[in-house]
């Protein structure tokens, strides 16, 4: 049986960001519009194209994406963030974030790389100077980019969670109306199992509100386009245009 989590008061809220993308400057003017708000979390890729973090001015927890500067997030796992009010939550948890228990599923899916260790994956080659890659801003031959089959099951085992935060997207999911499936069945198994009471993903910059295995699941647009407030109590949302 699922325990209760504790209520904290339910004028209490915190806000959600979806993918940043070096945005930086927009997220400090939407939390200089919320200054009220006390704590953030975001759905990852939070570097900018050179590999650039930043410090919000409200602390900010955020999982990984795929375009991170995996370097930089290698030193927060042993203590050395890229800003104060930065806080990277590797995969697994449960991590605290104000009166929630947060579990993280970052980065991609790749089906040759599901059955390696998180700690066998290789890092990147070295940066290639090509417009993809500028674009993309690493390289792409960088494996820490993606989650494993440990730390799904990991995940499938945790209980008492309020936030469940993934990169990828869960099925079904139809990015801009395609008719191919973006999304990933492990992580269909991973709602089943935990049963949070939110899960919120990114990757796509594409905001959608369904219910997958009895869970309200979120997709959130790019940071530039809109963001959430959610009710720490009662996990009621209201989606504001950035």
């Amino acid at each position: 049986m699922r325990l209760a989590s504790p209520q904290p008061p339910t004028e209490m809220q915190i806000g959600a960001l979806g993918d940043i993308h070096g945005e930086f400057d927009t997220v400090h003017a939407i939390m200089q519009r919320h200054a009220d708000i006390e704590l953030w979390v975001c759905v990852g890729d939070v570097a900018s194209n050179a590999g650039e973090y930043f410090s919000p001015q409200a602390p900010l927890y955020f999982i990984k994406g795929n375009n991170e500067e995996f370097d930089v997030l290698a030193r927060a796992i042993h203590g050395d963030p890229p800003a104060p009010t930065l806080h990277y939550m590797p995969n697994g948890g449960p991590h605290v974030v104000g009166p929630w228990r947060v579990a993280a599923l970052g980065g991609t899916f790749a089906p040759s790389w599901y059955n390696t260790s998180p700690a066998a994956l290789p890092p990147s080659k070295g940066r290639k100077l090509t417009a993809t890659s500028l674009k993309l801003g690493k390289s792409r031959d960088d494996k820490r980019r993606h989650f494993v089959r440990d730390e799904v099951v990991a995940c499938k085992a945790m209980t008492n969670i309020d936030l469940l935060l993934t990169h990828e997207a869960p099925r079904p999911f139809y990015p801009a109306g395609r008719r191919i499936d973006a999304g990933k069945t492990v992580l269909n198994d991973v709602l089943a199992s935990m049963k949070p009471r939110l899960h919120l993903f990114g990757h796509h910059h594409e905001f959608t509100d369904a219910v997958r295995q009895g869970v309200r699941s979120i997709g959130l647009d790019i940071v530039t386009k809109s963001y959430l407030l959610v009710d720490a109590g009662t996990f009621k949302t209201e989606r504001l245009d950035t």
